[in-house]
């Protein structure tokens, strides 16, 4: 038990280093549950930005599944990069972050949408909750970068 507690605690120490974080918001002084707003930048497509917002819960061992995401293009997006990135039905994990001690995690998944021509970003917890997997879509068009293409090509 000492060692889950220090698990805890420490995993509570580092919630406070992640500088990603740009926003908090409390559901007040009761609940001891916050929504945390982030921001991720696509490792590979860069020209991407996404905010995510999800529920944690301080002294907890698991934060609550839902989430939302939003992703924009903020920056240039090239063929180079969508010639990277993962162009399979399932796409790839761009962002993993832990929601429990117990192996619930909350992942972002970008999908292309070769015929299209649009990134999709999926936010999804990795654990049911009331009988459901709680998730959330966003998706950023090519048209307008120098990435699409005229006659798009069939993955």
């Amino acid at each position: 038990m000492k060692k889950v507690l220090c698990l805890v605690a420490f995993s509570v120490m580092l919630s406070g280093c992640d500088n990603s974080e740009v926003g908090d918001v409390s559901l007040g002084m009761f609940t001891m549950k916050d929504i945390k707003l982030n921001h991720l930048v696509d490792p590979i497509v860069t020209g991407v930005t996404c905010h995510v917002a999800s529920v944690e819960a301080d002294l907890s061992f698991a934060d609550p599944s839902d989430s939302a995401i939003s992703c924009r293009q903020t920056g240039e997006i090239t063929p180079e990069m969508i010639a990277q990135i993962d162009k399979s039905d399932s796409g790839e994990v761009v962002f993993r972050k832990s929601k429990s001690i117990f192996f619930k995690s909350m992942k972002i998944r970008r999908i292309y949408d070769a015929t299209n021509q649009t990134l999709m970003y999926l936010s999804y917890s990795t654990k049911e909750t009331s009988g459901s997997f709680k998730h959330s879509l966003s998706t950023v068009p090519l048209w307008g970068t120098k990435a699409y293409q005229l006659s798009p090509q069939k993955s």
